[in-house]
């Protein structure tokens, strides 16, 4: 009994230890990006001074500093509610109170599932409604209705329903049915489940939400085509998605999976580049094709993913896990630990580690920025290197990005290098001094 106390002590020192950090470094790395933009708002950068105005620099910094603002309040109320959540007792409470209506098993838990991701959307429900109808409305970037806002919220959660609850279901069973080994099962479920996904994505549940038309500009086709030939990548086709209905940003992506595979513009996008603009940005995320990045990620996602599941299969037979985390659970007589406990089991792992692995975003970072440089060399090989200089340049005046960012910050949290330090390694626009 003393060394479950002390194991549970520890645990709720170390999480709130652990979360008191999180917030400090996040405020503060913030808090130096909010100082650096605005000293640097009044003068553009000398190697951005010919292509970019004044005026637009300082719609950029004022952008930047709103999401910085809105940002603030968000990590303290995250922090705020996942404290509740935990160590305050706010998951042991929803799961007492649903057992009041529900006997123990499978529906109890997945109650509880749907419950906790209800309650956490609808508390983050007025900060995504600020972010969408004033901040991005006040920089002219919101393009969305309040319909089309319901209409998107519907849609998701009924997606998010018939996808999540069966898997979720399927994973509770596993822990519960399949012996000690459950989570090398769960992972492999998991794991299957998710290449599925992204096969099925593009085709069923991307056009729910988004027309996607075939790239009708014969030129920009054929263009677009031959780039694909020479750097050995197949598509299913090329296509225009209607990212104006919701935003003014532009972007373009590769989606799907195996011969599911296609190309997608916004057609924002297209109405901001000259299409040997289009072909150097295209040209880019293939470079992310040909140095198997994604293809990388995907291995790393799930190595790390299978090591998630091996320490949870650990975790959940341990009863420190639930009583340090603020979880009381009723104890099995047989062997004294806790008994369906499955769904609690993945919602207190959900929560408590990304706390711990917030820590090592900078290194993630790192490595996605070392691929973006990667990708710009192959794109500056295949294409116009001075036409994916020009169209950085005019997306990230669109796309009211700083052009100066906290160093800090940015060693953190960018996944892509900054501006000054991309445009560095390519040759100059046209139209340049």
């Amino acid at each position: 009994m003393a060394s479950r106390l002390d194991f549970t002590l520890a645990l709720s020192l170390l999480f709130a230890t652990a979360v008191a950090l999180q917030w400090l470094l996040r405020v503060w790395l913030v808090s130096r990006q909010v100082r650096h933009v605005a000293t640097h708002r009044d003068a553009v950068p000398p190697a951005f001074a010919h292509r970019i105005s004044l005026s637009a620099h300082q719609k950029a910094a004022d952008y930047t500093l709103a999401k910085a603002r809105v940002s603030l309040i968000d990590i303290t109320l995250s922090a705020a509610v996942l404290l509740c959540w935990t160590l305050l007792g706010g998951l042991d409470w929803l799961n007492r109170w649903l057992l009041e209506f529900i006997s123990p098993g499978l529906w109890q838990q997945l109650a509880l599932l749907a419950s906790f991701a209800v309650i956490s959307a609808l508390i983050e429900l007025p900060l995504s409604l600020y972010q969408t109808f004033r901040l991005e409305q006040r920089f002219g970037f919101n393009q969305m209705t309040p319909g089309l806002w319901l209409a998107d919220l519907l849609k998701s959660t009924l997606v998010g329903a018939i996808i999540g609850l069966p898997l979720a279901a399927l994973i509770l069973w596993l822990m519960g049915s399949t012996g000690p080994l459950w989570w090398l099962w769960a992972w492999g479920a998991w794991t299957a489940f998710n290449l599925l996904l992204m096969w099925i994505f593009p085709s069923f549940i991307a056009p729910l939400f988004n027309k996607f038309e075939p790239l009708a500009d014969e030129s920009l086709k054929g263009r677009v085509t031959r780039l694909m030939e020479r750097c050995g990548f197949a598509a299913k086709g090329l296509f225009v998605m209607d990212g104006s209905r919701r935003s003014a940003h532009a972007n373009a992506y590769f989606t799907g999976f195996g011969n599911s595979k296609r190309v997608v513009f916004f057609d924002t996008l297209l109405r901001q580049l000259s299409p040997g603009e289009v072909e150097a940005v295209l040209a880019h995320e293939l470079g992310h094709f040909k140095h198997k990045h994604i293809s990388k990620r995907m291995v790393l996602m799930f190595g790390v993913s299978l090591l998630g599941f091996a320490l949870l299969g650990w975790l959940n037979q341990q009863l420190w896990f639930y009583t340090g985390l603020g979880v009381s659970v009723l104890l099995d007589p047989n062997i004294g630990v806790a008994a369906e406990n499955n769904a609690l089991a993945l919602l207190l792992f959900m929560l408590a580690v990304p706390v711990f692995s917030f820590f090592v975003t900078p290194l993630m970072s790192a490595m996605s920025r070392r691929d973006e440089f990667e990708a710009d060399a192959y794109a500056m090989q295949q294409a116009d290197g001075a036409q994916l200089a020009s169209a950085l340049l005019k997306l990230y005046e669109d796309n009211a990005s700083t052009l100066t960012p906290d160093p800090w910050y940015v060693s953190f949290y960018y996944s892509h290098p900054p501006a000054v330090d991309r445009l560095a390694r390519m040759p100059a626009p046209a139209g340049s001094l």
